[in-house]
């Protein structure tokens, strides 16, 4: 849809390889599909604290792509919900890194300053980056929930 409505498609995107946003990733260094507890604890926590990043992300779409204002209104609502329920699983909650306002108000100025032109990239990369964080948390989620008890 976004390649759609901005009339960009994958193959002519070089602004990929440029990508200097610290998206939150979820890696096999944090225990996504391994038994360990610890290493599970780990991956909880990683992904908590990626989906509290991605709030700003999130905020930053929403305000930059005016047509799907209310659907990205949602996806970020959810997204705090999950990231608080995952923090609840966490052994140790306070241990979840949540950005700070000032982090925050730092990523959302740097996200606002980026040129229009690059702008409708970014939206791409941040709901590609988004969707691949999701589907590792889904299934880090589903494995825990078959071999931990919460």
């Amino acid at each position: 849809q976004v390649c759609e409505k901005f009339t960009i498609c994958p193959n002519s995107m070089e602004m990929l390889l440029h990508n200097n946003l610290s998206l939150p990733k979820v890696t096999k260094e944090d225990g996504d599909f391994l038994t360990f507890l610890s290493l599970q604890d780990k991956c909880l926590r990683t992904i908590s604290s990626g989906l509290y990043t991605f709030q700003t992300y999130l905020k930053y779409v929403q305000e930059t792509f005016i047509s799907e204002n209310q659907n990205v209104e949602s996806l970020s609502y959810s997204t705090e919900r999950l990231a608080r329920t995952i923090r609840q699983m966490v052994i140790n909650p306070e241990e979840v890194i949540i950005p700070d306002a000032a982090t925050q108000e730092s990523l959302h100025t740097k996200l606002k300053s980026i040129k229009a032109w690059t702008e409708k990239i970014t939206i791409q990369l941040i709901l590609r980056d988004f969707t691949s964080f999701m589907e590792k948390t889904v299934r880090a989620v589903r494995y825990l929930q078959n071999t931990r008890s919460f």
